[in-house]
């Protein structure tokens, strides 16, 4: 059974609104207690919820490719290449601004300009664009045959570049792996990301490598799903895909950690592993169960999703500078004042991320009432 490419999976559009809002709740954790541990990310080693987020994206990214890729395989190579170029681009610059806001901060009573010296150049959007462009380009000139191998390749390559090129008996470790020196090769410290235990980039150039296998997964999981529809052999079929990768992944793990701020390979297909499965199950909920309770609320992320995402970060950054007292910002404000009170302890911290997330979709909610959708 083939699908057509005008069909819709409702599914697919509250897989991508479910990690938007996921990944705007772990950013936005209240203050004043600790967040619940599973929304934290973990310190090095390991893995929580919290770290599903960002590779549900990006196999979002590239499930949302099998859709709309074709017309750009069949479109002169001068149009797919304008196309891509722009829109990674675009996407790169918008995170990078994002990092440099507010632009200006104060010294010694004096408004000056942020130093562009000391702004991180890769970051969340910045990692998205160059997974795009490179997904892009082998959705373009690669067959899904080939796609796969390169999956395989890229996996087993990152793998032996942070053993050959670390430093002996330190490969893994924040301060000596490869992906940290290439960063400060490349970059030098002052772009690269600070509140860390040192200066290290979560999202850095080298470990970007094995983020491009979570779109391109996505991608080739949007070419099954279209070429079976929906079906319960589709679901089937996702599942044990999902089982073996995770599966795969746990065995790897044993000799080379799950690391998401060092996105070793096994975290990448452990990732990927349960992103099928997720699929699964809401193709099954959704398209064949026809569940349509909470679709409504993830598709109004998933129609806007940049904008929405900027615009937590950017309001959030935004209540951090307001001073309220000489202890507290807005945000904390807000949060150990109001939502302490209501709900003490963890609670209260999810519940202030909760509200925040809320408010974002708010946005999201009026714009989709405009019929406003901001595509690059």
């Amino acid at each position: 059974m083939t699908v057509k490419t005008s069909e819709r999976f409702l599914s697919l559009d509250v897989f991508r609104g479910l990690t938007i809002a996921l990944m705007i709740l772990v950013n936005t954790p209240g203050t004043g207690a600790a967040m619940y541990p599973y929304l934290v990310h973990a310190q090095w080693f390991g893995f929580t919820l919290a770290d599903l987020v960002f590779p549900s994206f990006l196999f979002a990214v590239g499930n949302a490719m099998s859709f709309s890729m074709r017309r750009f395989q069949e479109a002169a190579p001068a149009d797919f290449w304008k196309k891509v170029l722009k829109r990674t681009a675009i996407i790169f610059l918008l995170g990078f601004l994002m990092y440099w806001f507010p632009f200006f901060e104060f010294n010694d009573g004096q408004l000056q300009l942020s130093p562009f010296s000391e702004t991180r150049v890769m970051g969340v959007l910045q990692r998205i664009a160059l997974c795009y462009f490179f997904g892009a380009v082998m959705v373009r000139y690669f067959s899904v045959r080939a796609i796969f191998i390169s999956c395989v390749v890229i996996l087993l390559a990152y793998w032996g570049i942070l053993y050959a090129f670390g430093e002996p008996g330190g490969e893994l470790e924040m301060a000596t792996n490869a992906a940290a020196q290439f960063d400060y090769a490349i970059l030098g410290e002052g772009h690269i990301y600070k509140k860390d235990a040192i200066p290290f980039d979560p999202e850095g150039i080298l470990s970007t490598l094995p983020s491009i296998v979570n779109v391109l997964a996505g991608y080739l999981a949007g070419v099954f799903i279209r070429r079976k529809g929906k079906s319960y052999e589709t679901i089937a079929k996702l599942m044990l895909a999902g089982f073996l990768v995770f599966a795969l992944a746990e065995w790897w793990a044993l000799i080379f950690p799950l690391s998401k701020k060092l996105w070793t390979s096994p975290f990448a297909m452990l990732t990927i592993g349960l992103n099928l499965s997720m699929l699964a199950a809401l193709i099954f909920a959704v398209e064949l169960k026809n569940i349509k309770f909470g679709t409504n609320f993830f598709n109004v992320f998933g129609k806007n999703p940049l904008v929405i995402y900027l615009f937590s970060e950017l309001f959030y950054i935004t209540l951090r500078l307001i001073p309220v007292n000489e202890n507290q910002d807005a945000f904390e404000w807000v949060s150990e004042v109001i939502f302490q009170r209501i709900f003490p302890g963890s609670f209260g911290v999810l519940m202030t991320a909760i509200v925040f997330m809320l408010l974002c979709w708010a946005l999201g909610y009026w714009m989709d009432k405009k019929k406003i959708y901001v595509k690059i």
